[in-house]
């Protein structure tokens, strides 16, 4: 896919490829496909005229657009592996993390080395740092340069580099661990190639007409078909001017993008996807209500991506207990574990862990259950919630609370000091619904769950944490501890 979408660039084409948002929500072309096809061209020569070869890891921290779209293609096609540098994860985790993948350099925008150098104090309050990037690697700047940043990568003239045509390493992404054993997961050239397909696949963009998401994952798909992408604006009202003016044909928003666009009425075209963190029923529905063709929940980990899909009709219907997160993704095989936990495995799965052996299986970390091409999550392994002498797991229960009027819900356990847990919920009521509104609306569901009933529920926000903005439980659960 990613092949493809190289092989279709063109320096006179003039189509638009990356569309942005003006402030009455008309799409403003970022960058037509002439424009990404030169600027691929130009920094592939560029990296490759600075001794960079198939296998070198090259760190990226880039703020999604154009540039970022051309440096990873770029990068691609000389066979590089990128490790991209999350802001959110802070100084002292990505100094260990790129321990155990040195890049070679670091190619980084103004906003980036800000994060970095002057602006670190502002950017701690929105919980974003990251290390002096010059102690990583040696560092360019792409894009715009600002006074004290690192010296610009200047697209290099002439032909674009020989591209590479093995497999290997592509990119490295961090999701967990410790600051003293940081987990990397590994994707192949050919893992992130089936990814993109089955990505391509499921969304089934056509040329003409635009895209709206702004993830990598939706950005190659989209543009190797010959659509545009509009990145999303991020203020919820020029967002729904901007889908009011786009028109998309598929949109990609997370749970929380999709809450804040209905509170703001937003109107969806075509068919709409959601994923990164739960997305219940009642919201697939609500996005269906406000105009969606379709509306799909789509179930994907860092390791395996996507794994799996539902469509709102299919999840509506659903009576069992737990998460229906749909079946399971051409190519994509899963199995429960003896503990219970869900094993996947296939051609988008990740190769390993960096450091590690390769896996077939991949551990999810999420207790579920396979019925027949289908797979019902029952909640994380780790958020089991102890209360007597019974075990909880807060998936099975929180999507029957995502009733009318509730936007997100969770289950949380809070300590009753004898060793023991309180069971909690933490419901979120939608835009103007009142909080007695709710719990009236709760009571069936909770009369229903029998003994994991929980002993309190606290209707207040959901707390959000990370950059997919998924329920923070750590902090739902000082929130119910303290209401």
């Amino acid at each position: 896919m990613l092949g493809d979408l190289l092989a279709s660039l063109r320096d006179d084409d003039p189509r638009p490829a990356v569309l942005g948002c003006g402030r009455t929500g008309r799409p403003v072309v970022r960058a037509t496909r002439a424009d990404l096809s030169r600027l691929t061209t130009g920094y592939a020569a560029a990296l490759h005229a600075r001794g960079l070869v198939p296998g070198d890891t090259l760190g990226v921290a880039v703020r999604p657009g154009p540039r970022s779209l051309a440096v990873l293609l770029a990068a691609y096609h000389l066979g590089l592996r990128v490790a991209v540098l999350d802001p959110t994860a802070g100084p002292d985790v990505l100094l260990a993390r790129l321990g155990a993948a040195r890049p070679r350099l670091v190619v980084a925008d103004a906003a980036a080395q800000a994060v970095a150098g002057w602006a670190a104090p502002l950017a701690r309050r929105a919980h974003l740092a990251l290390p002096e990037l010059a102690a990583l690697a040696p560092t360019v700047t792409v894009g715009r340069r600002l006074p004290g940043t690192a010296p610009a990568l200047p697209l290099a003239p002439g032909p674009r580099p020989r591209g590479y045509d093995g497999d290997g390493d592509a990119v490295i992404v961090f999701t967990s661990g410790t600051t003293s054993r940081p987990r990397a997961v590994v994707h192949t050239r050919a893992s992130l190639t089936a990814g993109m397909r089955a990505v391509h696949d499921l969304v089934r963009p056509v040329p003409e007409r635009a895209v709206l998401g702004g993830t990598f994952f939706v950005l190659v798909p989209s543009l190797a078909a010959g659509a545009a992408v509009a990145l999303p604006a991020r203020a919820p009202r020029r967002l729904v001017r901007q889908a009011a003016r786009l028109v998309p044909q598929a949109t990609y928003l997370t749970p929380p993008q999709l809450r804040a666009a209905l509170a703001a009425d937003m109107r969806f075209t075509g068919r709409v996807y959601s994923g990164s963190a739960p997305v219940s029923a009642e919201l697939l529905a609500r996005v269906r209500r406000a105009g969606a063709d379709e509306a799909w929940g789509v179930y994907a980990l860092t390791e395996v991506f996507p794994a799996a899909a539902v469509e709102s009709t299919a999840k509506s219907a659903f009576t069992g207990t737990g998460d229906l997160v749909g079946d399971l993704l051409p190519g994509v095989r899963a199995r429960t574990a003896a503990d219970g936990q869900l094993l996947l495995a296939g051609p988008n799965a990740a190769d390993r862990c960096l450091g590690a052996d390769r896996t077939e299986w991949i551990e999810t970390g999420d207790v579920g259950r396979v019925q027949g091409a289908s797979v019902v999550l029952g909640g994380r392994r780790k958020d089991m919630i102890l209360r007597g002498a019974e075990n909880i797991y807060p998936g099975l229960y929180e999507p029957a609370l995502h009733v009318p009027g509730v936007d997100l819900a969770v289950i949380v356990g809070v300590p009753a000091g004898d060793g023991d847990e309180r069971v909690v919920a933490v419901v979120q009521p939608a835009a103007g619904v009142p909080a007695e509104a709710v719990r009236a609306a709760l009571r069936v569901p909770l009369d229903r769950m029998g003994s994991a009933r929980p002993d309190a529920v606290v209707v207040a926000e959901v707390p959000l944490a990370g950059r997919s903005r998924k329920p923070d439980r750590a902090a739902a659960a000082r929130l119910a501890a303290a209401s």
